[in-house]
């Protein structure tokens, strides 16, 4: 072999080793700000609860969950949206990009007005109205932080990222701090969420500006597409393909979030609090796959699903097996602290909640495996019928949320999520052997660990 033909064989090899290594740095950075985003949430979430009365805790919580489910409707799936046009079209996906952002601006402003004018119109409870009106800001922040992080993901900025991830949670930790210190009212700590999401929806403009202007450098590729301007999309277009995104969202946050909103409707403000309790420590756990997959891995799985099938059905051996037995161990992390943590770090007036949060860790190890092979449907062009097992596993939620809480009461609720994350999981997987996978035989375990070295 000459040297010039060793030199060529060797420099990939080298190059492959590189990028492993930076892939490894760019999942730790994104792991550590991960970690600081969940630790900060939580110790928010355990300041408030101390800091405020129970009912007024449940209150809070529950108003802060229905923004959450109305920040995709807002979004309309657009940061997803950009990930794949851009990682499909390279520069040419900036054609999409004014058409779409018109669009998030108006859902923006229509959701914001919609909970104003709930909460002024809703009098039934003066104080739950309030906090819907003053909260209304909060999705605002979380839609220009969305989009700032999807602009983040196409540079392969993965350490901004990480901080702009950690920066609304330390300004909500700000708040909830001084709300106990000074002995806040619930209404002056909405005050100041929602002075947080004005200060987050500024840096996000200013990360947002390259996109709009045309001029942010694209990680993995090249140039830019000329006369890509003369073919704009119309917005029919833009919401079409932006949709299933924004479903697949919505029905993401329902199995977080509703169950709260639901048991405050139906029980009481002090049942929602109760339940507020461990769907924030499973909240911050199912981060842990988001990180790998939302964050990390999407831009190059739309990659992959176009110029490396190899990497796809290792990507779905790999990813399958391994997250799922990382969610076993995570939960039983959970099952076996949760009888100490939860009364020492929220109060004894909490200590009814972990039962609840015994139940609910049965469900991590479902989320995290079908955040695996969701991640496949999403990059494999599989989205709307991905979309559509959500939307399923999202109504039998809703359902089993009314007989289970109707049936058990609060353990109704754990038991309705746990149910349907395993229903999801299935619906997932076998979508993925059917339309993925096809039958095609694995890479064998040796090659995927041989591919893992070489990057």
């Amino acid at each position: 072999m000459s040297v010039r033909s060793a030199t060529a064989e060797g420099a990939p090899a080298r190059r492959l080793g590189a990028g492993a290594v930076r892939g490894l740095v760019h999942i730790g950075l994104l792991g550590a700000s991960q970690a600081g985003v969940t630790v900060t949430a939580f110790a928010t979430q355990v300041i408030l609860a101390r800091g405020l009365a129970q009912a007024d805790f449940g209150r809070f919580m529950a108003t802060v969950s229905l923004t959450t489910l109305v920040v995709p409707l807002a979004l309309v799936g657009t940061g997803e949206f950009w990930l794949q046009r851009f990682g499909r079209e390279g520069a040419r996906a900036y054609r999409w990009v004014r058409v779409s952002g018109r669009v998030v601006m108006a859902a923006t402003l229509a959701a914001m007005a919609g909970l104003a004018c709930w909460g002024l119109l809703d009098r039934s409870d003066p104080i739950g109205g309030t906090l819907r009106v003053v909260l209304a800001p909060l999705v605002a922040g979380q839609v220009a932080i969305a989009l700032a992080v999807a602009v983040l993901q196409l540079r392969g900025a993965y350490s901004r990222i990480a901080a702009l991830q950690l920066l609304p949670q330390l300004g909500r930790l700000s708040v909830a701090a001084a709300t106990w210190v000074l002995g806040l009212s619930v209404i002056a700590a909405a005050i100041g969420y929602a002075a947080v999401a004005v200060g987050c929806v500024g840096v996000a403009l200013v990360l947002l500006r390259p996109l709009w202007a045309e001029r942010l450098p694209l990680a993995g590729h090249a140039g830019r597409a000329d006369g890509a301007r003369r073919r704009v999309p119309s917005t029919r277009n833009t919401i079409g393909g932006s949709t299933p995104f924004m479903l697949g969202s919505v029905f993401y946050l329902v199995g977080l979030h509703l169950g709260v909103v639901v048991t405050a409707a139906s029980l009481s403000a002090e049942s929602a609090a109760l339940l507020a309790v461990p769907m924030a420590i499973l909240t911050a756990v199912f981060l842990i796959p988001r990180v790998v997959y939302q964050q990390y891995f999407l831009p190059k799985l739309h990659r992959w699903s176009r110029h490396d099938r190899t990497a796809i059905l290792a990507a779905y051996r790999l990813g399958t097996a391994g997250m799922t037995a990382l969610g076993a161990l995570c939960a039983a992390v959970v099952a076996a602290t949760g009888w100490v943590m939860v009364p020492l770090l929220f109060g004894e007036e909490y200590a009814a909640a972990v039962p609840i949060l015994a139940l609910l860790a049965l469900a991590i190890p479902l989320r995290f495996g079908s955040a695996s092979v969701a991640s496949l449907l999403t990059s494999g062009g599989q989205v709307r019928q991905k979309v559509f097992y959500q939307g399923i596993g999202a109504a039998v939620y809703v359902i089993a949320l009314v007989v289970g809480i109707r049936s058990w009461g609060l353990p109704g609720a754990a038991v309705a999520t746990v149910a349907t994350e395993g229903i999801q999981f299935y619906l997932f997987w076998r979508c993925v052997q059917r339309n993925v996978i096809r039958g095609e035989e694995l890479p064998r375990w040796t090659a995927i660990r041989a591919r893992l070295a070489n990057g």
